[in-house]
C-alpha cells in the first residue's frame, strides 16, 4: 500500500513510531515537513484544520486522521499487526497505553524538569522499565515480542520510547536483558535496519534543540 503522507516537524518525536511501523513494513510514505514557526504562523491552514491543533497528520488518499497513537493502532488493523483476537487485541492496547505514560515520563522531564531531580528520575525510570521486562518475560521468556509471535504496533512505540531514554542515559537498560535483547532483535529486523539507514531518520533529532 502506498500514498501516504505523514505531516511532522522535522524531529523524530511523537511521528517516529509511525515511520518505524511503516519502513518496517514495507511501506512508501512521503514525509511532509514544517517548520514550528511556518506551523505557528498558519501556513497552509495546517494547524487550523488539525483536529486537536496537533500533528502529527497522516493522510492515505483521502482520509486523514490525527493523534499520534490513534494513526498506529489504524495501521496495525491495516497490516494486521493489532492482535489476532479479540484478548491479544485488549493486551496490545493495555501496553500501548503504558508506553504513552512511559512517553510521558520522558517529556515531561526533558522540557519541564530538565536535569532537576535526575537521579530521583532514573530510579522510578527503573520501575517503570521492570514492568515492560516482566511483559516480555511471560511471552516465550522474552524471546519474542510484547505480545504473541509477530510485531505489533505497540512494539514500534515502545522500540522508539526506549531508544529516547537510551539518548538520555545510554545505561539505562543495563539491569535489563530482556529488553536489551529485545530492542537489539527488534532494529535488526531487514526493513527497519534499511529505513533506520536513510538520510531522514539520521538528519531527524529526537527532539527540538533546546535553547
Amino acid at each position: 500500500m502506498s500514498g501516504y503522507t505523514l505531516t511532522y516537524f522535522p524531529i523524530r518525536g511523537r511521528a517516529e513510531a509511525i515511520r518505524l511501523l511503516l519502513g518496517d513494513q514495507g511501506a512508501s510514505w512521503t514525509d511532509d515537513e514544517v517548520t514550528r514557526e511556518d506551523w505557528a504562523a498558519g501556513i497552509r491552514d495546517l494547524k487550523k484544520n488539525a483536529v486537536f491543533g496537533q500533528i502529527p497528520r497522516f493522510q492515505n488518499g483521502n482520509f486523514v486522521l490525527y493523534q499520534s497513537n490513534t494513526i498506529l493502532r489504524y495501521l496495525g488493523r491495516i497490516y494486521g499487526i493489532s492482535g489476532s483476537n479479540e484478548e491479544e487485541v485488549a493486551v496490545i492496547d493495555m501496553i500501548n497505553d503504558g508506553v504513552e505514560d512511559l512517553r510521558m515520563k520522558y517529556y515531561k522531564f526533558i522540557f519541564v524538569e530538565n536535569e532537576a531531580n535526575r537521579e530521583t528520575f532514573l530510579t522510578d525510570l527503573a520501575t517503570q522499565l521492570g514492568y515492560f521486562e516482566r511483559i516480555l518475560s511471560k511471552n516465550s521468556n522474552g524471546t519474542k515480542f510484547l505480545v504473541g509471535n509477530n510485531i505489533t504496533f505497540a512494539d514500534y512505540n515502545l522500540v522508539d520510547t526506549l531508544q529516547c531514554y537510551l539518548d538520555f542515559s545510554p545505561t539505562c537498560l543495563s539491569t535489563f536483558p530482556l529488553l536489551s535483547g529485545y530492542i537489539e532483535r527488534v532494529l535488526k529486523r531487514p526493513k527497519l535496519s534499511q529505513y533506520l539507514a536513510s538520510e531522514g531518520r539520521k538528519r531527524r533529532p529526537i527532539i527540538p534543540k533546546l535553547k
